[in-house]
């Protein structure tokens, strides 16, 4: 009960804050971007034969995954984790009575919880751009049923190759505190990555993984048993440096 009291405290600090913000402009990005499409073309997702919402689904994910989806996790749990940094409140919060493992374990999840909120929005917005301009040019819904298990265990995938970088900035966020050191790092990360995806090893990066399952030839790899065994030993290593530290801000 304490930890969800806990949570609840560390959600609210997050109203109304940047990271809030930028869950709802880069949810809804990339669909607004396709619906605005299917609108200067007149058409709707019935004009196709094949199973339109995976292909719309996969296509949308492709976009998001490469470079949108881990920039937007550096930067939103980036700027939740140096809140306490930003506001000089950190002698607040541990002057509470609340045990460092509980603050930790209670910050981590409203950073996790902020992400599944953007893999919401962007859901949302992918419904949007399919439904929305049937209802305009057919005056109906969608002729082809949602495939909603197919959409879970997709969300699901990618948010696991999520988890390694949201582990690895929370780390680096309680560190330093210099919101820019966090986003620079975790920018350097992502752009090496990238460069570099087609390297044998670039498995060894944790910011790789969400572009892995955008390549064809990389499919193949166990991309989701890495990320989270990475995520795990990181966020050990991380209670670790925090409860250990001296000065935790």
């Amino acid at each position: 009960m304490n930890f969800i009291y806990s949570v609840q405290s560390e959600w609210i600090k997050t109203k109304r804050s940047s990271a809030s913000w930028l869950c709802i402009i880069g949810g809804f990005f990339i669909p607004l971007i396709y619906l605005l499409n299917f609108f200067y073309d007149g058409n709707s997702i019935n004009s196709y034969k094949v199973e339109i919402w995976k292909l719309l689904f996969n296509q949308m994910w492709q976009n998001m995954a490469t470079f949108l989806l881990p920039m937007g996790v550096i930067l939103a749990s980036s700027l939740i984790a140096q809140l306490e940094f930003k506001n000089n409140t950190w002698k607040q919060v541990h002057a509470s009575p609340q045990s460092f493992t509980l603050i930790f374990f209670a910050k981590f999840t409203v950073i996790a919880l902020m992400t599944l909120k953007f893999f919401l929005f962007f859901n949302i917005g992918i419904l949007v751009a399919g439904v929305l301009p049937s209802l305009v040019f057919d005056h109906k819904l969608p002729i082809q049923g949602i495939p909603i298990t197919y959409f879970l265990r997709a969300n699901f995938n990618y948010f696991v190759t999520c988890l390694p970088i949201l582990a690895i900035q929370y780390l680096i966020s309680l560190k330093f505190n210099n919101f820019l050191v966090a986003v620079g790092i975790g920018l350097l990360g992502l752009i090496g990555s990238l460069i570099g995806i087609s390297w044998k090893h670039i498995y060894l990066s944790p910011y790789s993984y969400s572009a892995m399952t955008v390549f064809p030839a990389k499919k193949d790899f166990p991309i989701y048993s890495y990320a989270f065994v990475y995520f795990l030993i990181i966020m050990a290593i991380s209670y670790v440096i925090y409860v250990s530290k001296k000065e935790k801000g």
